[in-house]
């Protein structure tokens, strides 16, 4: 008798909270775990049962769901520079405050992953070299090493909602306490914890026009008194009020801004200029689609990404060869979240209609909107640029049972699991 299935649990564990500090860790330990369905050839495949052909195309849906975050030379240069801010701070023996970086870039760049695995790379060396240990703790306190701790903004940010945020994250108790006593606690959080890293994620929450935004501004400016180095990421970064009002330079690419104006609409009149002068920020920009070095980095991107296709046609060439690298960066503007979208609902498509490939007829079905990647947050203006698309074909998009979650009924005899 045939097993069920002989490759390994594609299932996915407890979802992942990694605001807090078991979910961060747990999300470092099993972030590379995944293994993806095994290749197989069109003829290996007949060979299985229907049940195994089954549970092999679930396991294909959950590698095409589960693409990794392929290195590009875009996120490359942000992991550098978080990396080098980092290590900065955490190997500095000087009591003064430790500059910050600002990641800016839209939505659907990757921009949150990018940061939280250049930031996990530095925990797994920071505690190698503290033999994973606290090297600040007293004795007999409660040793727990955290050297990065991620949290997000809250949308209607106060001062008092912020600090619970971190506090969170460490699960310490802040019930009953007042600001002063919530900064407090963080900075003691910070200190005994040996957070080198501090991750405030969607920081575009803070929109400005509200007396409370512009004093959390001024709690991100007091923390960075403390041991640690802040990263903050969001969209719109450089035109947001964080910084002073800026415009990007089309050559250097450098943000450039402007003299400050009016200094009476914010209750602290230099923090957007101290913001600027201790924060550096660095932008994840898509691909571009022009000759040289950058055609060549999108095509890179997307051999790689063939790679990781499981259809049962060969996929050397799939998205790289004709006019496909042309058509996809059409399709997505050079967008990598969005490219992934277009990419998973094209191999589910390609699986449900058995033709096992990928080509322009069968991209033209789809249409990826907003509502396709519902983890990013409206409310730090993490709305993806998709650029707009009518099919040309005048094909519709096919009617019919989803044949890889229906069930086909029991097993015909000899093909029992």
């Amino acid at each position: 008798m045939n097993p069920p299935y002989d490759g390994p649990s594609f299932l996915p564990g407890p979802p992942i909270d990694r605001t807090t500090w078991e979910g961060w860790r747990r999300w470092c330990a099993t972030r590379n775990l995944f293994i993806p369905a095994p290749v197989l050839t069109a003829a290996e495949y007949a060979l299985k049962s229907k049940r195994q052909k089954r549970l092999y195309d679930l396991h294909r849906l959950a590698t095409h769901s589960s693409l990794p975050i392929d290195v590009t030379p875009m996120s490359e240069r942000v992991a550098d520079a978080v990396l080098a801010r980092v290590e900065d701070g955490a190997f500095s023996h000087k009591a003064s405050t430790r500059g910050g970086i600002m990641v800016n870039g839209d939505g659907a760049q990757g921009k949150t992953e990018t940061v939280c695995e250049a930031l996990a790379v530095f925990e797994e060396t920071w505690t190698a070299l503290n033999n994973h240990m606290n090297p600040d703790a007293m004795p007999g306190t409660r040793d727990l090493v955290t050297p990065v701790a991620y949290v997000r903004c809250p949308v209607k940010a106060t001062p008092i909602s912020t600090c619970q945020r971190i506090l969170d994250f460490y699960g310490e108790d802040y019930k009953g306490m007042r600001l002063e006593d919530l900064v407090r606690t963080v900075k003691t959080a910070i200190i005994e914890h040996a957070t080198r890293a501090l991750v405030i994620d969607d920081i575009t929450r803070l929109k400005l026009h509200r007396e409370a935004d512009q004093d959390v501004l001024d709690l991100i400016r007091e923390m960075m008194s403390m041991p640690v180095t802040l990263i903050l990421v969001g969209v719109g970064i450089p035109t947001s009020g964080l910084l002073r009002e800026g415009r990007r330079d089309p050559k250097t690419l450098e943000w450039i801004y402007q003299p400050i104006r009016d200094r009476g609409r914010s209750p602290n009149d230099h923090a957007a200029g101290q913001h600027e002068r201790r924060f550096q920020i660095v932008d994840l920009d898509p691909f571009r689609y022009t000759d040289g070095p950058e055609m060549a980095a999108w095509l890179d991107h997307l051999a790689r990404l063939e790679g990781h296709l499981r259809l049962l046609n060969d996929t050397e060439g799939m998205l790289t060869g004709s006019d496909l690298p042309e058509y996809l960066f059409n399709r997505t503007g050079g967008v990598v979240g969005v490219l992934e979208k277009l990419i998973q609902h094209g191999c589910r498509r390609a699986i449900e209609d058995k033709s096992e490939r990928l080509t322009k007829e069968l991209f033209n079905q789809f249409t990826v909107t907003p509502g396709d990647m519902p983890d990013l947050d409206a409310e730090s203006g993490e709305q993806p640029k998709i650029p707009p698309h009518k099919p040309t074909d005048g094909k519709k998009k096919p009617k019919g049972r989803n044949t890889v979650f229906d069930d086909d009924g029991p097993a015909a005899a000899g093909e029992a699991g």
